[in-house]
């Protein structure tokens, strides 16, 4: 499969920050773009929001401000957002993606802290998905016992999912880990209730026949199913899996990595024995809660449109938000968007190619 492996990464890349998204707006979010430019010399920021709430960024370097006058708050309906708030600080920094008569756009990427379901609808609407791609999908990392990462999609995009999507998902997946960490045919792995290719639902069973056959077909390198420990073991680069299942798994990760926490917290005050055993194993304790802090993880890309968008958690620190800004700018400069343009369209080229003559050895190893 010829794929865009060598494609030069971007000198500059330009990203637009929806500043007023979020629990906390402009109070996390400017901070954390002064200190991601601050640590990025070759990144330029777009900020959106109303002139009054980023008048302290007019003369920072390498940043200019979009004006917007409206916001879209956590609590806004999708139809709010669509259809009575179009000079929001989230569609405005979302638009700043689409070129317009021709000429280039406004920004590479563009990151919000918003209202998810809002975020999702809006990017879809104005951006549009890539030809091949039905729905977007949300994609994030979660860590693993090798001092790694787990990409993991959908992540709460599609509810329900047909074995097709979950196809889609699995291509998209592998684009956006070959762009950020460099594997040209990172491993793919279909979360089920078991390893066994018989187990699972009838959707599930459908799409590893469609992923197995991608993976002949060199679209993909799969793995085969695997189970929700092997998200942490690093058994597989990505695991796919309906947004439903994903959603799930992600809020039950981000609440024992707060329980770690506040464990942590707890033992230093239990008496002196507990104290002593705490102060001893602290140095331990203390890198294994920096290694399952969601914050560092902060930053979930939404795959199948026709521009880079990252969501934020929304009640990101700017520690947090920094790390999203810095996802969007990977994923940018390392033409994250071509690539997934490449994997789709050869991946349609190659099912819509009629079937030649008896079973060869490719086809039999599919079945």
């Amino acid at each position: 499969m010829s794929l865009p492996a060598e494609l030069a990464p971007l000198e500059k890349v330009r990203i637009a920050v929806d500043c007023m998204g979020g629990d906390h707006g402009p109070s996390v979010t400017l901070p954390a773009c002064q200190a991601f430019l601050a640590s990025h010399p070759q990144a330029e920021l777009v900020l959106v929001g109303p002139e009054a709430a980023l008048a302290v960024a007019r003369d920072w370097p390498r940043c200019r401000v979009q004006v917007a006058t409206e916001v879209v708050t956590m609590d806004d309906s999708v139809e709010v957002a669509l259809r009575k708030k179009r000079d929001s600080s989230m569609r405005v920094a979302i638009g700043c993606l689409k070129a317009a008569d021709g000429t280039a756009a406004a920004a590479h990427a563009c990151v919000s802290a918003g209202n998810t379901g809002a975020l999702m609808a809006v990017a879809r609407y104005v951006l549009k998905t890539v030809d091949g791609i039905d729905r977007p999908a949300i994609a994030t990392v979660m860590p693993h016992r090798h001092n790694g990462y787990t990409t993991v999609l959908d992540l709460g995009a599609n509810v329900d999912c047909t074995p097709e999507h979950l196809l889609q998902f699995a291509i998209m997946g592998s684009a956006l880990v070959a762009a950020v960490e460099g594997k040209p045919q990172p491993s793919v792995g279909l979360l089920n209730i078991g390893e066994e290719a018989i187990k699972g639902s009838e959707t599930i069973k459908r799409a590893g026949e469609l992923l197995r056959a991608a993976g002949v077909a060199g679209d993909l390198n799969f793995h085969g199913n695997v189970e929700g420990n092997d998200i942490f073991k690093g058994t597989v680069d990505i695991v796919v899996c309906d947004g439903f299942v994903g959603n799930v798994l992600l809020k039950t990760s981000e609440g024992l990595a707060s329980m770690l926490g506040d464990f942590i917290k707890q033992e230093f005050t239990r008496g002196p024995y507990s104290l002593l055993a705490a102060l001893v194993a602290r140095p331990v304790l203390n890198r294994f809660k920096r290694r399952v802090d969601p914050r560092r993880y902060n930053g979930a890309a939404l795959l199948g449109l026709r521009g880079l968008v990252f969501k934020s958690h929304g009640g990101a620190d700017a520690f947090a938000f920094e790390q999203a800004l810095v996802r969007a700018y990977d994923a940018s400069r390392n033409r994250l968007l071509d690539r997934v343009h490449a994997r789709i369209g050869h991946n349609l080229q190659a099912r819509q190619q009629p079937a030649a003559g008896p079973a060869g050895p490719a086809q039999e190893k599919a079945a």
